[in-house]
């Protein structure tokens, strides 16, 4: 794509630098402009990178950078509230299977990971840039006007910027909204001696759901989800004090087996809360020489852990589809035509499994009972998931 000479990219999240070192790989030059004010480098909570995930970054070589600040799960184990082990997903394997292992690493240092090695290939990035609205001149330049009034000039723009994206509303405003899923999500950071490093423990508490894993040098990183029927806004949920949240999680997790209390207890730093959403499927991702990737395109709740993967995964086919087509709209169309389907079949399967945390008897009861055999072929079940691969080499037609 020739006539191609300049991305805008809004949001500096994972989606937004990662799309930008592709681009430029794809002879298209990019900047990133982030909403915040300055980088969050030890804020939110962890998350889990899958294989496939782990493979877009080594499609890219940024794999090494990102996993000097992570560490691999062994296995993923299931308990019931009344502490049954109801099965385990073996992760021993999945170098040999998948070509990478999965990432535990926090969200925070993910983020610096990848705008350290953005800005290591002379990316721009710039801070404290909020989108306010983005125009379409008749030559068909995008310029993206910020609240701070400076306004930035491209060729294209990217929309990368999360679950509440601007651009989404921008470019277009009648699609679905994000779709509160039932579930509060919340956790942190604690040291407990009893956890051993190696296996994600996943417990259907009989209140809440609970798991977490210990890092080799023994720090616990823990989430726990807390239904609840309405929607809390994010001022509610700031407005929570931590020892108000930490009291209502040891009360929820009372019966829990152990070490969940013990874990809680532990855990002296500040407490995340966050609603979990995903987006109804939207009815398409671009607009002109305007394109969402990431969860701004097809937010997924964490319940499969996949959110992540597929932004990165994004950035990689978007920019080869740029790369490869002779105009931006054809690229836009064949990067929807190439990821809708997989994107949409994730957001069930996770959708599907934060049902099961909710903690009705009935419900546990059908959990408790088909889980197991749920469980054995859960590893074949992955394999669709976690042994998609991206060849940078490959033509896009």
């Amino acid at each position: 794509m020739s006539k191609t000479k300049k991305a805008l990219i809004i949001g500096g999240g994972i989606a937004g630098p990662v799309a930008a070192i592709a681009l430029k790989r794809a002879g298209i030059d990019a900047e990133v402009y982030e909403a915040r004010s300055e980088s969050m480098d030890h804020s939110g909570a962890f998350l889990n990178l899958a294989p496939n995930g782990v493979n877009a970054l080594k499609t890219l070589g940024l794999a090494e950078r990102v996993a000097a600040d992570g560490f691999p799960s062994n296995a993923m184990l299931f308990f019931s509230g009344s502490g049954k082990q109801l099965g385990q997903m073996d992760s021993t394997t999945e170098e040999q299977r998948y070509g990478a292992s999965n990432l535990m690493l926090k969200r925070g240092l993910l983020h610096k990971a990848l705008r350290e090695a953005a800005q290591a290939e002379n990316v721009p990035l710039h801070f404290g840039k909020r989108l306010a609205n983005v125009t379409v001149t008749a030559a068909h330049e995008v310029i993206a006007h910020f609240e701070d009034g400076s306004t930035a000039h491209g060729d294209l723009l990217i929309g990368g910027d999360g679950l509440h994206s601007r651009t989404r509303q921008i470019v277009l405003p009648s699609a679905p909204q994000p779709q509160y899923t039932g579930l509060i999500d919340c956790g942190g950071f604690g040291h407990c001696p009893s956890v051993a490093p190696g296996a994600q423990h996943m417990i259907f508490g009989k209140r809440a759901f609970f798991g977490y894993i210990a890092r080799p040098d023994g720090e616990v990183y823990w989430f726990s989800n807390v239904a609840q029927a309405k929607e809390p806004t994010r001022d509610e949920l700031r407005s929570i004090r931590d020892d108000e949240w930490k009291a209502r999680l040891l009360a929820l997790h009372k019966d829990d087996p152990a070490p969940v209390l013990d874990i809680i207890r532990s855990t002296n730093d500040s407490l995340g809360k966050w609603g979990t959403y995903d987006i109804p499927f939207l009815p398409t991702w671009h607009h002109g020489p305007i394109c969402l990737i990431g969860d701004a395109a097809h937010a997924t709740s964490p319940h499969i852990g996949q959110g992540a993967s597929l932004a990165l995964e994004d950035a990689v086919v978007l920019a080869q589809c740029l790369r490869d087509l002779p105009s931006v709209e054809q690229a836009f169309a064949a990067f929807e035509r190439l990821r809708k389907p997989r994107v949409e079949t994730l957001i069930k399967q996770a959708r599907r499994m934060g049902n099961r945390k909710t903690p009705h008897p009935l419900v546990a009861w059908f959990r408790d009972l088909l889980l197991p055999f749920f469980l054995k072929g859960g590893t074949s079940q992955l394999a669709p998931v976690y042994s998609y691969r991206l060849n940078w080499n490959e033509k896009i037609a």
